[in-house]
């Protein structure tokens, strides 16, 4: 399953995973989230060479979001003692919900305009605020970017979820290396589940291809509504 939403979505699969783990594995949560990461690299890969294959994934874009989203990732994880955690995540869901209405209405993106300084700068930050996020409250960096590349650089939905995934990569590299690092990573279960969601990437990043924008905004959408409310049954139990 988390294969399949990486390849339809162009997210990781953690906001599958990581439950799974702590519910069916009893892991404790933040082995979980590294070892959720671990799991997300395989998937991504195919999922990232199965659009890339399709030529849906806009390199440029993905550099200035990466190079923003890798600063970030690192950043954030050393501010979880030092932010409002609950009213950040409150803030952040509040955004997520007006995103995913967003969404539904129908768009006439049809490709972006050349990425001038002002633009890359954007870009950078805007990655490096997802990275900070993702640090922070455990969300995938993948429910941020698509929205933004689609409603605010008017990019393909399909490309902005193979850009998507080639961000997530190096993030989930980095993300891998620390928490082994730090012993916070299951590497047998992480093979394992991600080595599952090989296939099902494969299968859902072609199946994207096929959809039409509307379609596929609308169920990202979906998407988005549910990790809202999850994170807010998250800090609402914490």
């Amino acid at each position: 399953m988390a294969g399949l939403l990486s390849g339809l979505f162009g997210v990781g699969g953690g906001i599958l995973v990581v439950p799974a783990l702590i519910l069916v594995l009893k892991l404790d949560p933040r082995r979980a989230s590294g070892t959720s990461l671990g799991a997300v690299l395989p998937i991504s890969i195919s999922s990232l060479l199965t659009y890339w294959s399709q030529d849906n994934v806009d390199w440029v874009m993905a550099l200035w979001l990466a190079i923003g989203a890798v600063m970030g990732a690192v950043y954030g994880t050393k501010l979880i003692h030092v932010l409002p955690r609950k009213a950040l995540g409150y803030l952040f869901a509040t955004v997520l919900f007006a995103t995913a209405v967003r969404l539904y209405i129908p768009t006439d993106a049809d490709g972006r305009g050349e990425i001038l300084w002002v633009a890359a700068v954007a870009l950078v930050i805007i990655g490096f605020v997802t990275g900070v996020l993702a640090g922070l409250l455990g969300i995938g960096g993948g429910v941020v970017m698509v929205p933004v590349m689609i409603v605010a650089f008017s990019e393909l939905p399909v490309v902005a979820k193979g850009t998507s995934a080639a961000v997530i990569l190096p993030t989930s590299i980095i993300g891998t290396w620390r928490n082994s690092l730090s012993k916070n990573i299951d590497h047998r279960v992480a093979v394992i589940v991600g080595l599952a969601g090989v296939p099902t990437a494969i299968v859902g990043g072609i199946v994207a291809d096929y959809m039409s924008k509307d379609v596929s905004n609308a169920l990202f959408a979906t998407l988005v509504l549910i990790v809202a409310a999850r994170m807010i049954r998250d800090l609402r139990a914490n």
